[in-house]
């Protein structure tokens, strides 16, 4: 079983925004709820469709597949609830992790937000100076429920 380790925190500075360049991403949820979400997504010039489990802690059961991008295109458009999420990744290197960074658009124009991927809760993480506040507890901040109460309307 696939599991997902990951701490998110809000973006205090865009300061990294020098160091890579950002990949668009668009999605969206055929199915989200208290235990599970189903998502596609478009990633540049690719698409996937991804499914959780039930966060608990920083943990999560995750499947993820790739899938052809005019079919992602066609499940976002007519099958997904909407808005979408639409956002711009950047992958930053910060000492032995990845962080990435989603600076979001349309209904969640103005946040921005850092995760990073770990192979256990416990794991010692660099925080660099452009890195806010914790949220991994805050299901606000999950994509599936920005798609239903986005950023600009809290």
């Amino acid at each position: 079983m696939a599991k997902e380790i990951e701490r998110k925190f809000l973006v205090k500075s865009c300061d990294f925004l020098s160091l890579a360049a950002g990949v668009p991403i668009k999605q969206g949820y055929i199915s989200s709820g208290a235990n599970h979400s189903v998502r596609v997504r478009s990633y540049g010039d690719r698409g996937f469709i991804t499914i959780k489990g039930p966060t608990k802690g920083a943990t999560r059961d995750e499947f993820e597949y790739a899938i052809p991008l005019e079919d992602a295109q066609e499940i976002l458009n007519h099958l997904c609830e909407h808005p979408p999420i639409e956002k711009t990744r950047y992958r930053i290197p910060v000492g032995k992790h990845i962080f990435e960074v989603d600076r979001f658009a349309g209904a969640n124009e103005g946040l921005v937000v850092a995760e990073v991927e770990l192979a256990s809760e416990d794991e010692a993480v660099e925080l660099p100076e452009w890195i806010g506040r914790e949220v991994t507890d805050d299901p606000r901040y999950y994509n599936s429920n920005l798609s239903r109460r986005p950023f600009t309307t809290w």
